[in-house]
């Protein structure tokens, strides 16, 4: 996945699961449960200016001025924006954004839970 590119989470994942991911980084698509604790550390850990994204969706974050001004509102498009947003937010529609929108709304419906509003990042600048 695209927010495992770099020692800037991978040193920080894998001191906070206990595993050497800077010198084993394989061990996130080899190891179901370092890709498992990995997933979760992010979700759960804000990273640099950006808010966690389990903050984000349990509505615990509140954008700065900066962020205002960016776009970046509360919502599943913000979301989309911290895990990728360097290449699928603020250039208009998006077709990936497009369909993961549609696949969080499908399961929102399934759990018979309103999927909330702002739910692309198409007009959303990228966090720095």
């Amino acid at each position: 996945m695209t927010f495992y590119c770099s020692n800037y989470n991978y040193g920080p994942a894998g001191k906070a699961i206990n595993e050497d991911l800077i010198n084993n980084p394989d061990l996130v698509s080899t190891n179901p449960t370092v890709s498992f604790k990995t997933a979760i550390w992010f979700w759960m850990t804000p990273q640099s200016n950006k808010p966690s994204s389990h903050d984000v969706i349990l509505g615990r974050w509140t954008p700065t001025a900066a962020d205002r001004s960016a776009g970046r509102v509360p919502g599943y498009g913000v979301i989309t924006n911290i895990i990728n947003g360097g290449l699928e937010c603020g250039h208009g529609q998006d077709n990936r954004v497009d369909d993961r929108v549609g696949f969080y709304k499908r399961y929102c419906q399934i759990l018979g839970v309103s999927p909330g509003d702002n739910l692309d990042c198409n007009n959303q600048r990228p966090f720095a």
